[in-house]
């Protein structure tokens, strides 16, 4: 399949919001969700935790670069959590919009 989600971290809900706005707005993402998070990580050798909010960004596995790129333009982390699952399936007519959605 040619789509894919995106899971990205972000350190408040505003951070995420404007991620999410940015990834539609340049047509890198037909939507996304975003929702709040608690996490628990190993950081520069130490157990940390905090209230994290994720984005879900719904997209062509093609323009994964392309979000990288702009997402790294706007986290507020220097080790941004950003990474691809394959969508291997889905309703044709959703998949579909997602085409339609994104850049070419």
């Amino acid at each position: 399949m040619l789509f894919a989600i995106v899971y990205i971290t972000a350190s408040s809900e505003d951070e995420a919001k404007n991620i999410a706005r940015v990834l539609v707005d340049k047509k890198l993402a037909a939507c996304c969700n975003i929702m709040g998070a608690h996490s628990i990580y190993r950081w520069k050798g130490e157990v940390k935790e905090a209230n994290e909010w994720v984005v879900v960004a719904k997209t062509k596995k093609a323009l994964f670069d392309k979000i990288v790129d702009a997402v790294k333009d706007i986290h507020s982390c220097d080790t941004p959590c950003i990474v691809m699952v394959d969508i291997t399936a889905g309703y044709k007519k959703f998949l579909d919009w997602i085409d339609d959605s994104c850049m070419a």
